[in-house]
């Protein structure tokens, strides 16, 4: 199946967040570093939202389709 929008805002914001965790600790920002190992952690529980929510839609279907014939 297609990931869901959940999941692509997850997995942007992951990336995201791994690139300014680089950008603080080259730069000794640890504000930087630390924005961005939360929108990472941010990035993972979007991510498994969507994931939860796409298996859940799924077995919904196929239920669906199995008492609808």
């Amino acid at each position: 199946m297609r990931p869901n929008e959940d999941e692509v805002r997850g997995k942007i914001d992951k990336v995201a967040g791994k690139a300014k965790q680089a950008i603080g600790r080259k730069n000794d920002d640890p504000d930087l570093e630390q924005e961005g190992i939360d929108q990472q952690s941010s990035g993972d529980l979007e991510e498994g939202i969507g994931k939860a929510r796409r298996k859940v839609g799924d077995a919904v279907r196929d239920a669906g389709k199995k008492i609808g014939g």
